[in-house]
C-alpha cells in the first residue's frame, strides 16, 4: 500500500517511513513519485487545518492516500507564539538558526521557570474518496537559553525535555517522546483499526 507524504523535509519523511512501515505502508515523497506538489497556502488557524490543506492537495495531485503534518512550537511566555507560524517566524526564507536566534532573543529576559513550551503536531491522512483522519500529539517541555546537540532539526536544539534538548536525543529516543512521535503513534493505531491490520 502506497501513501504519499506531503513534505519536502527529509527528516519528516524518514520519521513517517519508520512509523508507517510496520503497517505495510510504503511511504514515499512526491519527488520519489516524480510529482511536484503545488504550493499550499497555510491559511489555517490551527495545526489541524493546515495539515488537512496539505494532505488534501497532495492527494488531489497524486491520486494516492496522502499524509501531511503541521507542527510547531508554542511558548507560553509569548502567548503561544510562534505556533502555526513556527516555520515562518523569522521570515519566509529564514534558516533554522535564524528562527532559533529570534526565539532566544524574544525570551532573553524570561527566567527558566517562565520558559515553558510545548511542541504540537497534527497529522492528517486524506484518501481519494474524501475520507480523512486527523490526530494530534503534544510534548511538554521548555526553551533552553542556548542551543545544544547535533541531531534533529528546526527548534530541536533549544527544546528541552527532562534536561536534554531534542537535538541531543537519538531518533528512537525522540520518537518515543516527541509530539510527532505521539501523533504518528495515534495515526498508526487509527490506521491499524481502519485497515484491519
Amino acid at each position: 500500500m502506497q501513501f504519499v507524504i506531503a513534505t519536502g523535509n527529509a527528516h519528516k519523511l524518514a520519521e513517517m517511513q519508520r512509523i508507517l512501515a510496520p503497517l505495510g505502508v510504503n511511504a514515499c515523497s512526491p519527488q520519489q513519485l516524480g510529482v511536484r506538489l503545488p504550493e499550499v497556502d497555510e491559511t489555517g488557524e490551527t495545526f489541524e487545518e493546515n495539515a488537512y490543506l496539505k494532505a488534501a492537495s497532495a492527494c488531489a495531485a497524486t491520486g494516492l492516500p496522502a499524509v501531511a503534518d503541521d507542527s510547531g512550537l508554542c511558548v507560553d511566555a509569548l502567548g503561544g507564539a510562534p505556533g502555526v507560524y513556527s516555520a515562518r517566524y523569522a521570515g519566509e526564507n529564514a534558516t533554522d538558526g535564524q528562527r532559533i536566534e529570534k526565539l532566544l532573543q524574544e525570551l532573553k529576559d524570561v527566567p527558566a521557570a517562565g520558559r515553558t513550551a510545548r511542541f504540537v503536531s497534527a497529522v492528517c491522512c486524506v484518501w481519494p474518496n474524501g475520507e480523512r483522519l486527523t490526530v494530534r500529539g503534544v510534548c511538554e517541555g521548555s526553551v533552553a537559553f542556548a542551543p545544544a546537540g547535533e541531531g534533529g532539526f528546526g527548534y530541536d536544539p533549544v527544546f528541552l525535555v527532562k534536561g536534554k534538548s531534542f537535538a541531543q536525543l537519538t531518533p528512537a529516543q525522540k520518537d518515543a517522546v516527541s509530539h510527532r512521535g505521539q501523533a504518528l503513534a495515534a495515526l498508526q493505531q487509527a490506521l491499524r483499526e481502519k485497515l484491519g491490520r
